[in-house]
């Protein structure tokens, strides 16, 4: 199974320059757990998690009124190709112990490939690889 075939295509994206109250309303509405930050240009430049926002902010007695999502954000984000194997985002995200994964395609953000994305995606994997293994078995 490709990574595009189970990430999550609708991406929420908030400018590097709002607060983290901004992002804690975006949070509310959209009832996401991540949002990748952007430019003026509109380039991915970060990605803004839940955690972040507990650790960076509250945690650090910062006000989120005032702080922006720039001075909190993880900006050495990893990302994964769209046309990658599920297998190769499972990796990265071992490696990096990281939950959340922008997924491009020609330079772009195409999506975004979340732990719970790979477990709505298992069932499927398993059925596969069963008919694959199976389907051999029963030709002969």
């Amino acid at each position: 199974m490709l990574v595009e075939e189970a990430m999550t295509k609708n991406v929420i994206t908030i400018h590097k320059e709002k607060t983290v109250l901004d992002a804690c309303n975006m949070y509310q509405e959209r009832k996401v757990g991540c949002l990748l930050v952007t430019d003026s240009q509109g380039d991915c430049v970060g990605i803004v998690t839940e955690r972040d926002i507990i650790e960076r902010t509250i945690c650090a007695h910062y006000n989120p009124e005032q702080t922006q999502v720039c001075n909190i954000m993880t900006s050495d984000i990893k990302t994964v190709p769209a046309k990658a194997k599920l297998e190769k985002a499972v990796e990265i995200m071992n490696e990096y112990n990281i939950k959340k994964l922008p997924v491009l395609q020609e330079g772009e953000v195409v999506g975004i490939i979340t732990v719970t994305d790979l477990s709505r995606a298992l069932p499927q994997l398993t059925k596969r690889s069963m008919e694959n293994k199976i389907k051999p078995i029963w030709k002969e």
